[in-house]
């Protein structure tokens, strides 16, 4: 009876460890996230791909997911500070402002 004592204190223990583990890694997790979060971000339109944008995208759409078209100028997706100008696309470099929506040529 021992051994099985043994057995399921150990059996205990491994499942307590495990546990502690995994809320460690998962507030690890949540902290990184939050610093990566802390930087200034800024909208930056006509670079998000169809249904990847952050939020509003013009008429007819509500929020996040809502873009229809690839680099849709009217829809923004967040990006780091200062690099919005940078970003090329097909249709010219992201912009800080609402750009015409290009449609497919």
């Amino acid at each position: 009876m021992s051994k099985t004592l043994s057995r399921s204190t150990l059996a205990r223990s491994s499942l307590a460890i495990a546990g502690a583990l995994t809320a460690a890694i998962s507030l690890s997790a949540a902290a990184h996230a939050d610093d990566m979060g802390k930087g200034a971000m800024e909208k930056c339109y006509g670079v998000a791909m169809a249904g990847h944008n952050d939020c509003k995208a013009g008429a007819g759409t509500t929020c996040a997911g809502t873009s229809t078209l690839d680099y849709q100028g009217n829809a923004w997706k967040l990006v780091p500070a200062g690099t919005c100008a940078s970003i090329e696309t097909p249709y010219g470099n992201g912009s800080l402002d609402p750009k015409d929506t290009q449609l497919p040529s």
